[in-house]
């Protein structure tokens, strides 16, 4: 059987009235709606639930399923532990859903499970949902740090884990939007978290998948959202199908925002193929920036390809200009795909006889031991889009009103160690989130004094 319907639901604990006290009245728009959504999932009596929740285990490079036969969980550390969810796992569809994912060279399994009792953006859904059904397995993952694309693809992998099963599937989104939308509440505001929600939500509302793929990670990082990624394997999983679909609440007294939405699948349709327009589109835009790419950046993208191909630091090109030849500088060379960075390795003063040395040094270093990223891999190639930023002379500075973060990049150090933060980056709007970042890179305290030094730089891309 396909999957037969959707939802994208959000887990506040004060939702409950164990937790809120009376507080959960204001969100009676949030209640109503999730009664709402839970009693059509009951109407349509799935086999198996497939929930998504940010808050079970995650990881940056892979997706966790939760093994075993069954968990359970509670509410205890939100004073209520009398509210209480024990569930019972699909292990048939967690077994094939892990060998689908597999051959499609997702990286997702039951490995490295460190708490198996069901956490609250699993608990919450729950509850409303058994108050209407409860004959029904469970299928509990999480997301990671990997491109949107690839968990559009899982969420694919669990359509086809569906239908090779034969199972009456609902796929369960939970998350919720951004936790910053008052200066009142518990995260504070920003001021991209109302534009953050007005974009999920519109999407949501309009089955515009696209969209969340579109969305910038810098608008998710400062919105401090946790539910982008549960969309979008949703969104996988109800890939090339036709949707009935609605938006049924939104609100947010709580300075955060919560937002349910139901999706209907009602048959196929192949021009809802969302993760090869978004990455037709990327590719497109990559390939006509590659035609207008200098020296600098021509150089970056074939110290990365030669090495990805053939695993050997490849020569110096024969021709290069002179500046690239004959000065010297640190330089950074950057890689994102898909709006997202790859990589990114650099020197701030100069370590090898030319600025060209540096950008093959370092491109090569991106691509292959940035520790935040798994190596690039061929298949990546034709998504990368590249910058090289070549640094000017580091100049100590006294204070902090001596930057500008457009202007200026900053390295912070204090004793033996010494980070850095390249500027204008998207998001990095003032000279405190500089520094703040810079020290977090150092690994020194956010309260720690450091000397402080600026540079400016030339940057190719």
């Amino acid at each position: 059987m396909p999957v037969l319907a959707a939802v994208a639901v959000p887990h506040p604990p004060i939702l409950l009235p164990e937790v809120g006290r009376g507080e959960e009245k204001k969100l009676m728009a949030t209640r109503d709606a999730y009664c709402a959504v839970m009693a059509r999932i009951a109407a349509l009596k799935p086999d198996t639930v497939v929930l998504i929740s940010p808050h079970t285990a995650t990881y940056l490079d892979y997706f966790h399923i939760s093994p075993n036969t069954s968990a359970h969980g509670d509410m205890g550390r939100f004073r209520a532990p009398q509210v209480t969810v024990d569930a019972r796992y699909d292990t048939a569809f967690v077994q094939t859903l892990s060998a689908i994912a597999k051959t499609a060279d997702i990286p997702a399994g039951t490995q490295g499970e460190e708490d198996a009792s069901l956490d609250h953006g699993t608990l919450i859904p729950l509850t409303f949902l058994n108050r209407f059904y409860t004959d029904y397995k469970l299928v509990r993952l999480g997301f990671s740090g990997l491109f949107p694309s690839v968990h559009y693809q899982l969420g694919k992998c669990i359509q086809q884990a569906a239908d090779a099963l034969d199972r009456r599937v609902v796929i369960v989104a939970s998350g919720d939007l951004s936790h910053k939308l008052t200066a009142d509440g518990p995260y504070g505001f920003a001021e991209e978290g109302p534009v953050f929600d007005e974009k999920v939500t519109a999407a949501l509302k309009d089955a515009d998948f696209l969209s969340l793929f579109s969305l910038p990670q810098s608008l998710a990082d400062a919105a401090g959202e946790c539910g982008l990624r549960s969309f979008l394997i949703m969104a996988g999983a109800l890939d090339r199908r036709a949707l009935t679909h609605e938006l049924l609440s939104y609100e947010g007294p709580f300075g955060v925002g919560y937002g349910i939405a139901y999706f209907a699948v009602t048959g196929r349709d192949d021009a809802r193929a969302f993760d090869a327009i978004y990455e037709a589109k990327a590719r497109a835009e990559n390939a006509a920036r590659k035609q207008e790419e200098d020296a600098y950046v021509r150089l970056a993208r074939y110290a990365v390809e030669r090495y990805v191909r053939t695993g050997k630091r490849p020569p110096l090109p024969e021709l290069l200009p002179p500046a690239l030849t004959e000065d010297r500088a640190g330089v950074f060379v950057s890689l994102k795909a898909f709006g997202q960075l790859r990589g990114c390795i650099g020197t701030f003063l100069p370590t090898t006889s030319s600025i060209a040395q540096e950008i093959l040094q370092n491109g090569v270093s991106a691509c292959s031991e940035d520790p935040r990223f798994p190596p690039v891999n061929k298949a990546e190639l034709e998504d990368i889009v590249y910058s090289v930023d070549v640094l000017g002379e580091v100049e100590p500075i006294l204070s902090i009103a001596q930057l500008d973060p457009k202007r200026y990049g900053v390295i912070v150090q204090k004793g033996n160690k010494r980070g850095l933060l390249l500027p204008d980056l998207s998001g990095v709007d003032t000279a405190a989130q500089q520094i703040q970042i810079a020290k977090q890179k150092a690994g020194i305290g956010p309260m720690e004094d450091v000397a402080l030094s600026r540079f400016e730089v030339i940057r190719h891309a």
